[in-house]
Formats: C-alpha cells, structure tokens, sequence
C-alpha cells in the first residue's frame, strides 16, 4: 500500500505541477482570445442571466432547470473544502502574493466554463420524457465521432465516477466529520449516519429535488459564511490595506518571504496559486458542464455567461474571503507569521503548528476564542462539503447512466451512501491521493474535445458580440 501510495503521490505532483496546469491555464488563455473576452464583454449580461430571475423556488420542471438553479448546482460543486483548506495551503507554501495568481487563473478560467457550458447546451439530449441530458461525454463523442472518441468518452466517465461519486464523496464527507468532531464533540460515525440519510432523500428525487436544495442551501452557505468573514475584517479593518498590500506585493516578490532565488520562489507562488485556483473553481475539469446541460435557457450562449459568474463566486467571492481573513490575521500585524522572511519564515511556520487544515480556526480564534474559530471552520465545512457531495453525486449519476442505463441509478446511489458513511469514519491517504488522481485524469479528455470543438464556442460567443453591435446601434 506504501509503494502504490507513492506512486499515485508522484503522479498527482507532476500532472498538477506541470501538465494539468499547462493544459488548463492554456485553454483559459485561448478561449478568452477565442470568445473575444467574453468573460468582459459579457459580465453583466452573466450576472443579469443568473440573477435576473432570482427565487429561492425556481421552477419544478423535470424537463429542465433554471439558469439559477443550474448555477447553484454547479457553485455547489465548485465551493467545497478547497475554498477553506486549498487557499490556506496556497498562502502557506507560496505566500500571501499565490492569491494574485489565482485571481488572474480564475479570470482565464471564466472563458474556458464559459466553452464548457456552451457545449453542454448544444450537445445534449433529451429521453423519451423530454429531460435533458449533457456533460462531457456527449461533447467528447461529438468531437472525435470514432472509436477513439468512444474511448475517451469511456474513459472520462469512469474517471468521473470513481473521482466524483464515490472517492470524492467520500474526501468531502470526512471532512464534515473530522470538523464537527473537534468543534462539537459528535462522534464521526453519528454524523456520518445523518450525511448518509440526508444525502440519499435528496439523491432519491434527482436533479429536481437537487436543484431545489442547491438553490437555496448555496445562497444561505454563501451568506453566512461571508458574514463571518466580514466580522473578522471589521476587527482586523486597520489591517486591510496592508492584507492587499501583501498580496500584490508577494505576487512578484515571493522571495521577500519565503527566501531561496527570486526565480524560485516565483515559481512556488504561482504555481500554488494556479494550482489551487485550478482545483477551486474545476473550470476545464468537466465537472460544472453536467449541470449547465440540464437548463432551459434561450440559447448556448446564455447559460455560458452565467457558468462564468459561478467561477467568479467561487474565486473571487468566496476564496478572496478565506485569504483575507488569513492575511489580516496570521500575515499582519501581530500575526505570527507577520514580520518573518526568507529563513525565518521557514522557520516560524515549522514551530508555529499551522497547517493548511488548521490554519482558518487559528486566524477567526485569534480575533475571537478557539471555540468560535472551530464552529466557524465546522460550519463552513459542513455546508460546502455538503452542498458539494450532492453536486459531485449528480454529476458521477449522469455518467454511470451513460455507461450503465437509467435501471442501474439505485445501484450507483446506494454506493454513493455507503461511500459517504465510510468516509466519516475513516481516512487512509491512498483513498485521497486516488480521488486527486481520478479528478486529473478527467481533465485530459475533456480538454481535447474543448480545443476540438472551439469554433463551435466561438460562433456562440461572436453571434453574441454581433448582436450587441446591432443593439447599439
């Protein structure tokens, strides 16, 4: 198990490290030149898409959701422990300025969700009740008609089941149980019982009770954890511009604080950043897509700007919270990582006892008490893990129905609960090194069909920019 742990260890750094983040911040860069920048031009009109029609009732249609509900669906998905645990591992290994690079990674990666929804829309299909079905197997075999398409439409779906359905679940329901253990004293396995119970009447009513749940747990979860936040930054407020500071600053000159070369120091921060933000916001993982294929939307174009917003949340909202309550706390003032550099920096992080899993409840604890900095993390766990096993649940369904059939969605659902009981209860490292493994393998096949099919993207994103021509004048 050692040796197999190892190995899956060495190829999750190299394909995060060097070929997922190449592929990934490759394809935001070419779909923001392909589609014009429409993650600019159509920011507004993404936001009115999303929100124009806000309701915490959306429609209950089994033929469809709504744009809101796809968008709470997919943020669900999006916003889970990375927003807590991803940013703080960033910050520590790569420094307050690993932040800077995951704003401009999530601004590339609008324009490549954006591609990812307007495929879903264009190549999915509707059963004999008229419910619409996409994702990117439907894609994938459109792009390469042949048996190598097969193969790669195959071969995501497995990817996604395994990664998605069963490890991931799995990865996020620990989470909730390690969390609410240390802040509320419950035994893992108890909670592990209602995640289970809860997760399976929800995954029992399909994508309509999903979207009914996600639209309104996704705002509230939202809310209440940006709230905390804000109190933290009200105590911290004398701080704030030297939190911004920080992170502009240490974008380009990492090694200020984390010491070593300039050239490698720069190399940590933004391939931290990057790579967090890659893994945050899942734009050109092929996870998001299954969500936006099920709106009933006007045209392609429509629900691609609204894919957008999802990735602006989860970055620019939530994440940028997370980091600023860690910079204004552990980096300034009297932090305890605040006036370190190069040597000292390592130094001080080694005897400080922070990590990236514990780092939040130091920061809200130093403004407050242990207690609260623990119920704080709890509670953000405990809502974004959820709210991203019903996501991840959906997602892995619409491909085990692709492999499998419609008959075999109880089976695939009971596992997925019995994967979410277990997860509470026990941590074995393999299990966490496969789901990053099987999440990164999904990208290579859906990344080929994106470039594939680009012009289909870039016809949907010109018509767009044609019609707001028309329109002006």
């Amino acid at each position: 198990m050692d040796t197999v742990l190892g190995i899956v260890s060495w190829i999750n750094s190299h394909c995060s490290d060097y070929v997922l983040t190449v592929l990934l911040s490759g394809a935001g860069i070419f779909f923001t030149f392909k589609t014009r920048f429409v993650q600019v031009r159509c920011f507004k009109e993404g936001f009115k898409n999303a929100f124009g029609s806000f309701s915490l009732s959306g429609a209950k249609n089994q033929k469809g959701l709504s744009s809101f509900q796809a968008l709470t669906a997919a943020v669900a998905a999006q916003v889970g422990t990375g927003n807590i645990v991803g940013a703080s591992g960033a910050i520590l290994a790569g420094g307050p300025g690993a932040i800077f690079w995951m704003w401009v990674i999530a601004f590339f990666g609008m324009a490549t969700s954006y591609a990812e929804a307007v495929l879903a829309q264009k190549t999915r299909q509707t059963d004999a009740n008229g419910t619409p079905h996409g994702g990117p197997v439907y894609y994938i075999k459109q792009a390469f008609p042949n048996f190598f398409g097969s193969f790669l439409a195959v071969f995501f779906a497995v990817s996604t089941i395994i990664s998605l359905g069963f490890m991931g679940c799995m990865v996020q329901a620990n989470s909730i149980g390690e969390s609410c253990s240390n802040a509320f004293g419950l035994p893992a396995w108890g909670v592990g019982i209602i995640i289970a119970i809860a997760s399976f009447l929800i995954f029992a009513g399909g994508i309509t009770r999903l979207a009914s749940t996600t639209e309104k747990l996704v705002p509230f979860m939202a809310i209440l954890y940006l709230l905390g936040g804000v109190a933290v930054l009200i105590m911290r407020i004398e701080y704030l511009p030297a939190t911004f500071f920080s992170i502009f600053k240490y974008a380009f000159a990492p090694d200020a604080l984390i010491g070593g070369s300039f050239g490698a120091a720069l190399k940590i921060a933004v391939s931290q950043g990057v790579k967090r933000g890659l893994f945050s916001n899942e734009a050109g993982m092929g996870s998001t897509p299954h969500a936006h294929a099920s709106a009933k939307v006007d045209s392609p174009h429509q629900q691609g700007t609204v894919a957008m917003i999802g990735v602006f949340i989860d970055t620019g909202v939530v994440l940028t919270m997370t980091a600023l309550i860690v910079i204004s706390t552990i980096y300034s003032g009297s932090g305890p990582l605040a006036h370190a550099t190069g040597a000292t920096y390592t130094e001080l992080l080694a005897s400080s006892g922070l990590t990236k899993t514990n780092l939040v409840q130091h920061a809200v604890a130093s403004v407050s008490t242990v207690g609260a900095g623990n119920i704080f993390v709890a509670t953000g766990l405990l809502f974004f893990a959820f709210s991203t096993i019903l996501s991840w649940h959906y997602f892995g369904k619409v491909n085990f129905q692709y492999l499998f059939g419609t008959k075999c969605s109880l089976i695939y659902s009971i596992l997925a609960v019995l994967a979410i009981f277990s997860g509470t209860i026990m941590k074995n490292d393999l299990v966490w090194e496969l789901q990053d493994m099987f999440n990164q393998l999904m990208v290579l096949p859906n990344i080929l069909a994106l470039f594939a099919l680009s012009g289909l993207v870039a016809a949907s994103a010109v018509a767009s920019k044609k019609s707001e021509t028309e329109k002006s004048k």
